[in-house]
Parts: C-alpha cells; sequence; structure tokens
C-alpha cells in the first residue's frame, strides 16, 4: 500500500475528529476542586459574608411576571426594562446587534414573562427590613431617554423602615454596555448598619435560539479569578451541587455566557467579594455576588455599587475588567486563533469586508507556510513520477510483503523521495484551520457580516450550499494533480473524499469554507506549478 496515500487519508480524517472534538469541547468543562457549600433556599448559597451582624440568607427570586410598574429606558446601545418591583433590570435589547432569527428586531438579552425565556439581573441588600429585588420602589417618571447626554440616572426610592433611607440608582453611559448598580443609604436611626449588598443573574438553562444545535456552544455561568483564571460553571453541575470555582477573593467577576453575548457582575477594585451559584425554582439559575457595605454610623450616609457588563463578548473587553475578554472563547488553541483574529481586524480595518479580509488572510497564511507546502508538493509530484514503478513493484511482489516494504523503500531512497514529506506539513496546517474555525465562529464582529450576494452571514453556513460544491469541485482537480494510488480500495476512498467533505461542510461557517476554496484554489496553483516544473526538468511525465 502506497505509505504517503495512506497518511494524506488519515491525515484528512484527523482533521475531521479534532474539529468534532472542537464541537464538543464545552460539554464536559475541567474540574479542578469540590467545596462544600452550604444549602439554603434550594441553592447554593455564599456563608461568610451572610454570618455578618444584621444579615440574612438570600431571598429567593421573584415570578416570572413581576407585579410592579415598568420603567423604561433607551440610549444610544440599549432598550432597557426596569421593574419597580425590586428595580429588577427584566428587558435589555441590544439596539446595534440584530436579532438571531430577525434581523429587523434588536438581539435581546434580557426577557421575562409566562412562558418565555426568562433572564434578569437583581440586587438588594442583605438584612431584616432592607429593601431586595422583592421590594417595590418607587420613581419620579416612568421614560428615560439619553438623547445627546454622557450619562442619565433612574433613581428608585425604597420604602422607608427601621431608621433608613434607601435609593437604587442605575446609571447609564452614551457608548457603553456598562450599567452601573448602586444603593445609597442614610441611617436616620440610632445604631450603626452593618450590612451586605448582593448582584445576581437569574436565568433559565435553555441555549439561546437561532443557533445551530449541530454546532453547539457553551451557554452557563462563568467565573474569573486572577489565581484560578476564566473556568465554566455550567448548568449541569450546578444541578448537581458540583461547583467549583473560589467562592471568596478579592478579585475576579461572575456571569452568565452565551454564544457571541456576555452578562458579568464586576466588583470594583481589590475588595472582599463572595461568589455564589445556586438552583432555583421552576428551573431557574442564580449566579451573583456579595460585597460588604461599610457600616454606617447613626446620621451618617453610606454607599455600595458594582457595575453589570450586559453586551457583546470581544476580546477588547480586558479593558473593562480583567479576563473578560476571555469569554471569547477560542479553546485550546487560543495562542493560535487570537493572533489570527487579530489579523483579520487589521485586514478588515483596511479592505472593508470580512470575506476580503479572510481571502486576504488565506494568502498570507500560504505564504507563511509556502516553504513546507512546496517540499509537500514536490513529494507528492516525485510520487505521481515513480507511481508506475510503485505498481510493477507491487505485482512482482505482491506474495511476499517483506520484500515489498524493502523494495518501496529502496525506490524511496534511490529517487530520494521522503514518504511523509507530504503529509507532515498538512498536519501542521490542521491547527491553523481549527483555530481559524473558532475564530470565525466565536467572533461577534463577523456575525452578520455580510461577503457579497447571497452570503449574508459569514459565521452562518452558506443557504445554498453554493461554496461547499465549489470547494469539493476544488478537492476533485487537486485529487487529479496527484497520482492515483495503487491501491483500489484506496484509490476508491480519494475520489469519494470530497463529497464527504462537501456534505461536513455543508454545516461549517461559509468565512471558514471561503478560507478552504481559496487555500485549494492557491494549492491548485502551486502543485500545478511544480509538476511542470518537474517535467520541464525531465524528472517526470504527463499521465
Amino acid at each position: 500500500m502506497n505509505l504517503h496515500r495512506l497518511l494524506l487519508l488519515v491525515t484528512f480524517f484527523l482533521s475531521l475528529v479534532m474539529v468534532w472534538d472542537g464541537w464538543q469541547r464545552y460539554q464536559h468543562p475541567e474540574l479542578a476542586r469540590i467545596e462544600h457549600v452550604k444549602k439554603v433556599d434550594g441553592g447554593d448559597v455564599p456563608t461568610s459574608h451572610l454570618k455578618a451582624p444584621g444579615a440574612a440568607a438570600l431571598p429567593q427570586a421573584a415570578s416570572a411576571v413581576a407585579s410592579g410598574e415598568v420603567i423604561r429606558v433607551k440610549t444610544d446601545t440599549l432598550n432597557v426594562e426596569i421593574n419597580t418591583l425590586g428595580g429588577d433590570i427584566q428587558r435589555l435589547d441590544f439596539l446595534k446587534h440584530p436579532d438571531g432569527e430577525d434581523k429587523s428586531k434588536p438581539f435581546n438579552l434580557f426577557k421575562r414573562g409566562i412562558g418565555s425565556h426568562q433572564y434578569a439581573a437583581q440586587s438588594g441588600l442583605l438584612g431584616a427590613g432592607l429593601p431586595n429585588h422583592n421590594t417595590p420602589f418607587a420613581v419620579e417618571k416612568r421614560d428615560y431617554d439619553l438623547g445627546n447626554a454622557e450619562q442619565l440616572q433612574v433613581r428608585l426610592q425604597a420604602p422607608s423602615m427601621n431608621g433608613l433611607n434607601v435609593v437604587k440608582v442605575l446609571t447609564f453611559k452614551k457608548g457603553s454596555y456598562l450599567i452601573d448598580v448602586a444603593y445609597e443609604v442614610q441611617n436616620t436611626g440610632t445604631t450603626p448598619l452593618t450590612t451586605s449588598a448582593y448582584f445576581q443573574l437569574v436565568r433559565d438553562g435553555e441555549a439561546p435560539a437561532g443557533g445551530s444545535k449541530f454546532v453547539p456552544t457553551y451557554t452557563g455561568a462563568a467565573v474569573y479569578t486572577d489565581k484560578e483564571k476564566f473556568q465554566k460553571v455550567d448548568f449541569a453541575n450546578i444541578d448537581k451541587g458540583k461547583v467549583e470555582y473560589p467562592r471568596e477573593s478579592n478579585d475576579g467577576w461572575i456571569g452568565l455566557v452565551q454564544h457571541y453575548f456576555v452578562a458579568a457582575w464586576l466588583p470594583k477594585g481589590n475588595s472582599p467579594r463572595e461568589f455564589f451559584t445556586r438552583k432555583l425554582d421552576s428551573g431557574l439559575y442564580s449566579v451573583g455576588a456579595v460585597v460588604p457595605m461599610a457600616s454606617i454610623a447613626p446620621g451618617a450616609k453610606g454607599q455600595v455599587s458594582m457595575p453589570l457588563y450586559a453586551g457583546p463578548a470581544q476580546s477588547n473587553l480586558d479593558k473593562v475588567a480583567p479576563g473578560l475578554g476571555l469569554t471569547v472563547d477560542y479553546g485550546w488553541l487560543t495562542v493560535i486563533a487570537a493572533p489570527i483574529f487579530w489579523v483579520m481586524t487589521m485586514l478588515h480595518s483596511v479592505v472593508g469586508n470580512w470575506g476580503v479580509a479572510i481571502i486576504v488572510l488565506t494568502i498570507l497564511i500560504k505564504l507563511a507556510f509556502f516553504p513546507l507546502s512546496a517540499a509537500s508538493y514536490r513529494s507528492m509530484a516525485k510520487m505521481r513520477v515513480v507511481a508506475p514503478k510503485l505498481e510493477e513493484i507491487k505485482r512482482k511482489y505482491s506474495d511476499d510483503r517483506e520484500k515489498l516494504n524493502k523494495a518501496m523503500m529502496e525506490l524511496y531512497t534511490t529517487e530520494k523521495i521522503n514518504p511523509l514529506g507530504g503529509c507532515l506539513p498538512m498536519l501542521i496546517q490542521i491547527p491553523v484551520f481549527i483555530a481559524l474555525y473558532w475564530s470565525i465562529l466565536e467572533s461577534v464582529e463577523i456575525r452578520y457580516a455580510p461577503f457579497f450576494g447571497w452570503i449574508t452571514d459569514l459565521s452562518a453556513a452558506d443557504p445554498y450550499y453554493v461554496l461547499p460544491l465549489i470547494m469539493a469541485a476544488s478537492m476533485i482537480i487537486q485529487t487529479r494533480l496527484n497520482p492515483t494510488p495503487p491501491d483500489p480500495m484506496q484509490a476508491k476512498m480519494m475520489q469519494i473524499m470530497p463529497v464527504i467533505f462537501a456534505v461536513v461542510f455543508f454545516f461549517f461557517p461559509a468565512g471558514l469554507v471561503l478560507y478552504s476554496i481559496v487555500n485549494n484554489v492557491l494549492s491548485i496553483a502551486q502543485q500545478g506549478y511544480i509538476n511542470r516544473k518537474l517535467e520541464a526538468e525531465g524528472l517526470g511525465h504527463k499521465r
């Protein structure tokens, strides 16, 4: 059997296996350590800050439909609905990112209601008589519009009780996906107040609509600290109580991640914070943080606040909070995928079209691998030259495999052919292919990015399968430039390989298929040039 062709076949299948493994990598997050947690209200909650004087356990989440009134806020990036019951952010739309199924509508991240997707941001103070997400608040008006201002504030007044005056303040800024949530507390009583504030995201466990089930992406909780770095905490492990992450820290954040978008509470500075996850009633999950509030003496005022980032997951989010950029998860090939996307971004800033940027990137990658590719194609060309001799050896030693292998190796030595020369360069390029796949799949910048004509979204599959068919045609041409394997079964496999790849690529992002087409066309040109050069040197002959 032709060793070169066998390795080539294995290489193709290896690439498929590696990509498939990438698709499944979110399904089994790594486990680091197990901690015992206190069970309160049917879920896991932190314990140390809850032991502060006057504090109590986290209250359960409110019902799907809150009974308060709706406050509407509009900025240049967000449409927001706040409920006066608890001051919850119960709806949040991204005005600059269209819906995954209907481009005429903005993408909706937070939503709450009977029979609908459940996702909201809640907060409150811990302690008897202190306002939480079940407390009714009063507000001056029902509609706010940022307009040309740099920021706006929504101030919600809690009922006065126990000698305390509490105002919940939500601050929105122009061009930002950050919402600052704060509590201003005035102690008009006669005793000091010691409390903590909690900030949580409440969500059901459903993956976002519109995604491909064939290419699953991660939906679940995530925690980041400087010591433990980025850790996923999926809903299944929360169900089982097998949640492992640093509970107490002086840095880091906690949030919920889904394809393209993230919501995360970002405690400020190097201050104590305690992270928690818990399973609630009705299939809901809560993730959040508890932070202590400085003691407020009688007659004094105090404040506690925490920014909420709710927006697209982008690599530049490290400027918002350390490690937040890791919500763009390129997986185990981040070291390759991140530079690839950076180069694509630079190219896009010049050419103005992500499809053209991918084409230029493919050319640059091809140039970078040119020496390896040249060696590979020269080896293939020489194998094409000696194919008749290999067939003759096979007939001569068909009954003696040991002599057959020895004669083949002697031929390779005489003709100065490395049977591995055509495969090893291809193996080296496989990680680049997979890294590019994840950089296209995970980058919100390429979401709905058009190329031309019917290709209106490079991150989605070609709706008419034109690009996969073109890629299959390019593979057929490429196969015909190479020597026919002497083994009939192997030759048959090489014939059907383009069909297999075409079917698989039906489900791949159009941007990745575009890369494969351009790469194949460049490979055909390079292989054809080397074949003609060898023939001109008298080392080969046409089939």
